[in-house]
């Protein structure tokens, strides 16, 4: 089939060669993908992104390379000293170059619809987000995938609905792409608080507000650090909403979003942890009061540099889905699980005393379980592991487990890297604001009251459990005698610093 002259060049047939082979390329991948349901997110982005790219740069060659030779033509030939090529359908040249053009038109535009769709639930799916930059992105895909919203997609969360905040997202996409290439992204990746999307936009389309239960009872089973292991249980009724159901969110912990209620705060870190200043608003009435630390007074540069937020769903609920568990929670776990035997003597000391440090790498940590553990039972219950080896084995690589669906110091990510404000224990959470140091101008005090949130109904050994009424509560007894230190001090103060 002839052509015209000026398709005759290097530039043009180079192009081609490059569209066509991307072309066949994708068009391979994409069976293999599809018939032998084969692939990764790393083929996707080569199906999807790299190779029609190329493609598209090819396609882009050909006319190019025809605008080139049109040119050189001109400079030596009568013939071809027009400005702008003769389009002659009566020219065999030109039928042929035209019908070349036109099928290939419409083989592309099918292709690159296909593409566009493919490409754009591609750059939606879970493996896009958490597996193509691996290092960067594994401690939160892999939280992703042992937390309550596994099966809810990250960009539902992340993104949402809506053009505009899928614009936003992917100019930020291009950002952290360029970040990963070069090694600019900082260890452990910080939190897009400041970024993130009204919880009334994203978590409120599967949860309700108005249709929250009134009560539930969390039963927290632990064990101590002694040499049975002995097993300590906490029944909490938590008060999630109020007595009873009928009665909406006018009472119970989900009142902070009641909305007849505004509460809005100023913190002065990025990570929302230090709260200097706390405004009550009915908005029914009108009435509000202004809280205020009378130990740390907010400057007022601090309260110019740092706008008040309302609070919603994401101020307490701030590890929804990337959840990293501190280590005598996760061995806990394994042990109701019977993963690792309780009746290994001081299985859960000794564990803690390995994990509390901090290790460089994942294998670095797994040969100081390994050995660590192996040492003290040969040194101090050499009998028990030569006749329950594998027991203890066993109880090994499940806290292996446990440490690599929680720790990765590559990122230099733990439980304490992100504080989960829920609850606490590891962090400040509740007592960011509850804390009765927050007073208002008319003596108004928010309070350090355990009991607004749950009631202890039962606590102990299950052998000799304490137990109250339904209507009752108990006060919290602390496993380990500390003498009260606990009424007077934040329990953040001795369950995080263990593992600092």
């Amino acid at each position: 089939m002839k052509l015209p002259k000026t398709v005759y060049n290097w530039v043009t047939m180079i192009g081609a060669i490059i569209a066509v082979f991307n072309l066949v390329t994708i068009l391979f991948l994409g069976v293999v993908s599809v018939i032998f349901d084969l692939g990764s997110s790393y083929m996707g982005m080569f199906i999807y992104v790299v190779l029609p790219g190329g493609m598209i740069f090819g396609l882009i060659l050909i006319p190019v390379g025809m605008l080139l030779k049109h040119r050189r033509l001109r400079k030596v030939s009568a013939e071809e000293s027009k400005r702008l090529p003769v389009v002659d359908m009566n020219d065999r040249r030109t039928r042929n170059a035209f019908m070349v053009f036109f099928i290939g038109t419409i083989i592309f535009i099918f292709l690159s619809a296909i593409g566009t769709y493919e490409a754009y639930h591609y750059s939606e799916s879970v493996p896009f987000c958490g597996t193509l930059c691996h290092k960067v992105m594994e401690p939160e895909y892999t939280a992703y995938q042992n937390s309550p919203h596994a099966r809810v997609k990250c960009v539902e969360c992340h993104v949402g609905a809506g053009a505009d905040w899928y614009v936003r997202s992917k100019l930020s996409g291009l950002y952290q792409v360029y970040s990963v290439l070069a090694h600019k992204y900082p260890s452990p990746i910080p939190t897009p608080l400041q970024n993130l999307r009204p919880a009334r936009e994203t978590c409120e389309v599967c949860h309700w507000p108005e249709k929250f239960y009134s009560r539930k009872l969390r039963v927290q089973k632990n064990f101590l650090a002694d040499s049975a292991n002995t097993e300590w249980d906490i029944y909490l009724q938590m008060k999630i909403g109020p007595q009873f159901s009928a009665l909406g969110l006018k009472e119970g912990i989900h009142w902070h979003i009641n909305p007849d209620v505004r509460i809005e705060y100023v913190s002065d870190d990025q990570k929302r942890e230090n709260i200097v200043w706390v405004k009550y608003t009915n908005m029914k009435t009108g009435e509000s009061h202004i809280y205020r630390n009378e130990e740390s007074l907010p400057a007022d540069s601090t309260m110019k540099a740092n706008p008040a937020r309302e609070m919603d769903c994401i101020d307490c609920h701030n590890r929804p889905s990337h959840i990293y568990k501190a280590p005598q929670h996760y061995v806990d776990n394994l042990m109701i699980t019977g993963r690792v035997s309780k009746e290994i003597p001081f299985i859960k000391l000794t564990a803690m005393e390995i994990l509390k440090t901090s290790y460089g790498t994942k294998d670095s940590a797994f040969m100081a379980l390994s050995n660590g553990i192996t040492a003290f039972y040969k040194e101090n219950y050499a009998d028990y592991l030569s006749a329950n080896q594998q027991k203890v084995t066993d109880a090994i690589a499940a806290i292996q487990e446990g440490f690599s669906k929680n720790t990765f110091p590559e990122m230099k990510v733990a439980y304490d890297a992100y504080p989960d404000h829920i609850g606490h224990l590891e962090s400040r959470g509740c007592f960011r604001c509850h804390n009765d140091l927050f007073k208002s101008d008319k003596g108004r005090v928010i309070p350090k009251d355990c009991n607004l949130c749950h009631t202890i109904i039962a606590q102990g050994n299950p052998a000799a459990l304490q137990t109250a009424s339904v209507n009752d509560t108990l006060e919290f007894v602390h496993p380990i005698d500390i003498k009260g230190v606990w009424k007077t001090s934040d329990c953040s103060e001795c369950h995080n610093y263990l593992f600092q």
